[in-house]
């Protein structure tokens, strides 16, 4: 989402099957990676990883352009032998869909830069995070941490707000907030080998998302990818969530039997 979005709530629209046939294609391997969960009377869907996954960062194909959203990408990884099990937007971008933060892509891609001051919007609502996949699992780092002491992150992405520090959540989410988006972001478990990819079904309040992952996932760090854009592709749901164009997309990949 652009860093200054606008209060009005984008409404999220399935695609039928029959339209998205190719992105829709099941991946057996492990369909069963998300699974809805009910918090508090409100639904959401859970997309679980463990550290031995094949989970990517993409923002652009290899002749430069932005991907953009789900369909592109599965057609091109089922052209690989590959299929995408799930995936969801997994940051906020300019206008341009370049990332507001750092990123660092499957493919080496390196852009943006890390951001550790306050600013606008809800990227700039410190304090913010990474989302680091390493060599052995995951990570969620705080910004003045990962700039004082940079983990060895294999792929990256930069987001804000946190959502649950040490397992508190931010000190800025109001309880009786008026402020509802349909959200998403991920929690790590405590030994960084488990990743959450949440995405709540109706709008919700910051204080209502970030517990969910306190009280439910019992994730100790937890980081906000984006609301009002946030999208699912999950094809063991039979879904696969259309509107404005993404920047940063990460996703889970496993070889098509």
């Amino acid at each position: 989402m652009f860093p200054r979005a606008t209060g009005r709530t984008i409404e999220r629209a399935r695609a039928a099957a029959a339209a998205v046939a190719v992105s829709l294609a099941p991946v057996s391997a492990v369909a069963d990676a998300c699974a809805p969960v009910t918090h508090e009377g409100r639904g959401h869907v859970v997309c679980t990883v463990g550290a031995d996954a094949d989970l990517r960062l993409w923002l652009r194909d290899p002749e430069g352009r932005v991907w953009g959203g789900f369909g592109r990408l599965a057609t091109a990884l089922a052209a690989q032998g590959e299929g995408l099990v799930f995936a969801m937007n997994a940051g906020m971008y300019h206008a341009d869909r370049t990332p507001v933060g750092l990123f660092l892509g499957a493919d080496g891609e390196v852009e943006g830069r890390l951001v550790t001051a306050a600013g606008p919007g809800n990227f700039g609502m410190l304090p913010n995070g990474v989302f680091c996949v390493l060599d052995q699992g995951f990570a969620v780092v705080e910004s003045r941490a990962f700039a004082a002491d940079p983990p060895a992150c294999r792929q990256a992405s930069q987001s804000g707000p946190m959502l649950v520090i040490e397992g508190a959540l931010h000190p800025r989410f109001l309880e009786q907030s008026s402020s509802r988006f349909v959200r998403n972001g991920v929690g790590v478990s405590a030994d960084g080998g488990t990743a959450h990819f949440v995405i709540s079904d109706t709008p919700v309040t910051f204080h209502e998302f970030a517990r969910l992952f306190r009280d439910v996932l019992g994730v100790p760090q937890a980081l906000y990818f984006d609301g009002n854009v946030s999208r699912l592709h999950a094809p063991g749901l039979t879904r696969s969530d259309r509107g404005r164009m993404l920047g940063p997309i990460i996703g889970l990949v496993v070889p098509e039997e």
